[in-house]
């Protein structure tokens, strides 16, 4: 059989950098230790600012920086595939980031590379979000790959909101699973993440493997959590609902391809 073994990390991050990679190296040490050959990291596992605008104090060059190097680090130290959540990088405005998941292989290099398409804006009453403030938008999906023992692994990069756009999802083509890093907050992730994820597992007939910021941060915002790895044929197999901690599990080649030849949608689609 062709399995992957993976693992999701959970977090409530904090708005100190150190503290947040602290315990971001306790987890991936778990995740290893629990045999995950690749492990995904939440949106903004970095940091959690006390206002919008500290992520774009905390920048990086794409390629140098603390972040990056503590992350190829783990990456090298652990023998994974490290998907590292979101890290702000520069852009061509000093104002504003790019909202960027890095990939580092087991050598520590990076491989992969996706800046966040779409910026979550949502306003009521008691809340206000508008990313389009401090992050610029990229414009290219992302896609990894890479083989083990014999078997070629296609994964799609999205962050969060990204997976409101179904279109994101059909741009990348046909993937083993998708990773999606997330920060949704507690009021739109009760009313629509898991249905989300399970669309994207069922239309694209894949995995989907999200990792989520789950809790009260100390800027008061409320991340709803329930990171999941989900099947293609959209059946949650593993979740955790809220706090720090991981799930692990495998993908299977064997399942997808069964998934894709009961039910072949893929093949029938004609636009």
């Amino acid at each position: 059989m062709h399995e992957l073994r993976v693992s999701s990390i959970q977090m409530v991050s904090t708005p100190v950098v150190q503290e947040n990679l602290d315990r971001a190296a306790y987890w991936i040490r778990h995740a290893a230790q629990a045999k995950a050959t690749l492990v995904v990291l939440p949106e903004y596992f970095c940091l959690m600012g006390l206002n919008d605008t500290d992520k774009v104090k905390a920048k990086e060059r794409l390629g140098a920086g603390p972040i990056q190097e503590f992350l190829a680090s783990l990456a090298r130290q652990h023998s994974i595939y490290l998907v590292a959540g979101t890290i702000p990088l520069e852009s061509g405005d000093p104002s504003k980031v790019l909202n960027t998941t890095l990939v580092f292989d087991p050598n520590g290099q990076q491989i992969a590379r996706y800046d966040k398409i779409h910026l979550f804006g949502f306003q009521t009453d008691e809340e206000r979000y508008q990313e389009s403030e401090t992050i610029s938008a990229g414009n290219q999906p992302g896609v990894l790959s890479f083989k083990i023992n014999g078997a070629e692994w296609r994964l799609g990069l999205s962050i969060c909101y990204d997976l409101r756009f179904p279109e994101l999802y059909r741009a990348m083509g046909s993937v083993d699973c998708h990773l999606i890093p997330a920060a949704f907050t507690h009021t739109t992730g009760k009313a629509h993440w898991e249905i989300l994820l399970r669309a994207r597992a069922i239309e694209n007939q894949c995995y989907v493997l999200a990792s989520a910021q789950g809790g009260l941060h100390l800027n008061q915002r409320r991340t709803w959590g329930n990171s999941m790895l989900i099947d293609p044929w959209g059946e949650v197999l593993e979740n955790m609902e809220l706090g720090e901690g991981l799930i692990t599990g495998s993908l299977s080649k064997e399942k997808i391809n069964a998934v894709r030849s009961k039910l072949p949608a893929l093949h029938h689609r004609t636009m």
